[in-house]
C-alpha cells in the first residue's frame, strides 16, 4: 500500500505527520490538485497544527508550480474556509485533521461555490497526479508560475454567520463555549462580540495544535466533560462544544446535560422549515427516527442519507433541500453554499431559544422521544461476512443497505457499519425505552462477537 492509499480517504486526506503526510507529500497534492481543479486561483487555509505551515507551503508551492494563484486565508476555521470558497467562487484547500489528535494533519477540499470534493468526485483524480509526482513521472512545472497573496476574510464570514438569524430577536443569555484549543478559539469570540444580548465565555480558546487540555473531539462524552461542569458552577444557559477545525458543534443545556446531534438536527429542522415551509430536509440514516418525524410535522419532507459530507452535499443540491443533519453534529444549510457551519447552527440555535422563552432542557424534551445507544465499535476480522449474518439473523425485519446494514424490527432498529479506515464495524441503535435498548444492544453485540 503506498501512502497516498493509507491517506486518501473517502471524504478527504489524512494521516500522521511526517512519516505519512509530508511536504512532499503535501507538494504533490498540491499540484494534483492545481491540474483537476482548472482554475486560475486555489484558496488556502490552515488550522492551528504545528505542522500547518511546513504543508501549506510545500502545497502551496506545487499549485504555483502549475501557473495557478494560490490566495492564502492564513488561520481558519473549516467553515470559514467553505464560505471563502463559496463567496469567491474559487476552490480551497483545508489543512486540517479536525477532530484528530495532535500527529495527524490532513487536507480537506472543495470545488469553486464550495462544493464538495470526495473519492468519486475528484479526490481519485488529485490522488493519481499527486501519484505521479511522487513516482517522479508527474507534469513539469510551467513556465508562468503562480503568485501566491494573503486574503483576510474573517469580518464578510462573520457577517455571514449572523445574516442567518435577527439579532434583535436574540434574548440575553449566558454561553460558554469549549473550542478545545481549536479554530473555534478565532472565529466563536469574532461572531459572539457582535451579539450584544449574549454573554459569552471562552474554555481552552487558546490555539494550540497539541491539545494540552482535552482532545477537539466532542463526539466522545469524555471530551464534554470540562463543559459539562462548567455550565452547571457557573449558571450558563448554553454550553457549545466545537471540534479541533469548528465546523462542528455540540450543545449542552443548562442542567449540563449534552443534546445529541439528532436532537439538535431536529430543533434546527423545525427553525429552518418555520421560514421554508414545505422544504426538504435531509439527515442521515444513523439519526434517531424522531428527526424525520420532526421534519413530517413540521410540514417538511424528509429524506435519508448515507454518512459523510460529500453524499449529503450532493443530495442537497440533488434535492434542492434547505438543510441537512447528522448524528455527528455536521449541520448544513442551503444558503452556507450548502456547506456545514457549527457557528452557524449555534446562532440558530440561540435564535430558536430565544424564542421558545424557556430553557434548553425544557424546549429540547418534544424532540427527544427513543432511547439509542450511541455508537458502539467493535473489532471484527471480516465485516462483511458479519453484516451478512447478522442480516440473516433478522430477515424478518425490514432491511437495506444504503449505507453498511441498516435493520428496522418495528419498535426498535439499528445500522451496523464498517469503517473506512480500521477494522471495525460501528453500532448504532435505537429503541422505545432505555430497558429495551439496553436490551437489543447487548443481542446484536452478541451476534456480531459470534459471527
Amino acid at each position: 500500500m503506498s501512502v497516498l492509499d493509507e491517506i486518501v480517504k473517502a471524504y478527504d486526506i489524512r494521516g500522521t505527520v511526517p512519516d505519512q503526510l509530508d511536504p512532499a507529500v503535501a507538494h504533490a497534492l498540491g499540484v494534483g490538485f492545481a491540474r483537476f481543479a482548472a482554475a486560475d486561483r486555489v484558496l488556502v487555509a490552515r488550522d492551528m497544527r504545528p505542522t500547518g505551515p511546513d504543508l501549506v507551503d510545500a502545497f502551496a508551492e506545487g499549485v504555483t508550480e502549475q501557473g495557478v494563484d494560490v490566495v492564502d486565508l492564513g488561520l481558519a476555521s473549516t467553515d470559514l474556509l467553505y464560505y471563502a470558497a463559496g463567496s469567491l467562487d474559487a476552490p480551497g484547500a483545508m489543512f486540517t485533521a479536525s477532530h484528530n489528535p495532535a500527529q495527524y494533519n490532513g487536507v480537506k477540499l472543495c470545488h469553486r461555490g464550495a462544493r464538495p470534493i470526495g473519492i468519486d468526485s475528484g479526490l481519485s483524480t488529485v490522488k493519481a497526479t499527486a501519484a505521479s509526482v511522487l513516482e517522479g513521472s508527474g507534469p513539469s512545472p510551467v513556465a508562468s508560475r503562480g503568485r501566491r497573496t494573503s486574503h483576510e476574510v474573517l469580518d464578510q464570514f462573520v457577517e455571514h454567520v449572523l445574516s442567518f438569524v435577527d439579532v434583535d430577536e436574540l434574548r440575553p443569555m449566558r454561553v460558554v463555549a469549549d473550542t478545545a484549543n481549536g479554530m473555534g478559539g478565532l472565529v466563536v469570540p469574532a461572531v459572539f462580540e457582535r451579539l450584544e444580548m449574549i454573554e459569552l465565555e471562552v474554555m481552552y480558546g487558546e490555539l494550540d495544535g497539541t491539545f494540552p487540555n482535552h482532545p477537539a473531539d466532542p463526539l466522545q462524552p469524555a471530551n464534554q466533560r470540562d463543559l459539562r461542569a462548567r455550565v452547571v458552577a457557573g449558571g450558563f444557559d448554553v454550553g457549545l462544544a466545537f471540534d479541533g477545525d469548528a465546523d462542528r458543534v455540540f450543545m449542552v443545556d443548562e442542567t449540563g446535560t449534552g443534546l445529541s446531534g439528532s436532537t439538535t438536527t431536529a430543533i434546527l429542522a423545525a427553525s429552518v422549515l418555520r421560514s421554508n415551509p414545505g422544504a426538504t430536509v435531509l439527515h442521515n440514516l444513523i439519526c434517531s427516527k424522531a428527526v424525520p418525524e420532526v421534519i413530517t410535522e413540521h410540514g417538511g419532507v424528509p429524506v435519508r442519507t448515507k454518512v459523510g459530507h460529500s453524499y449529503i452535499k450532493q443530495i442537497m443540491a440533488d434535492t434542492g433541500a434547505v438543510f441537512g443533519g447528522e448524528h455527528s453534529a455536521h449541520y448544513y444549510f442551503a444558503r452556507n453554499y450548502r456547506a456545514d457551519s457549527g457557528l452557524i447552527a449555534a446562532v440558530v440555535l440561540l435564535e430558536e431559544l430565544s424564542r421558545s422563552g424557556t430553557s434548553l432542557s425544557v424546549l429540547r424534551r418534544p424532540f427527544e422521544r427513543y432511547a439509542s445507544s450511541g455508537e458502539i465499535n467493535t473489532v471484527v476480522e471480516d465485516a462483511l461476512r458479519v453484516l451478512d449474518d447478522v442480516s440473516t439473523e433478522y430477515a424478518a425485519c425490514e432491511q437495506d443497505r444504503l449505507d453498511g446494514l441498516t435493520v428496522d424490527c418495528g419498535t426498535w432498529w439499528f445500522n451496523l457499519r464498517p469503517s473506512n479506515t480500521e477494522p471495525l464495524l460501528r453500532l448504532n441503535l435505537e429503541a422505545a425505552t432505555r430497558d429495551d435498548c439496553d436490551h437489543h444492544v447487548a443481542e446484536v453485540l452478541a451476534l456480531i462477537t459470534r459471527s
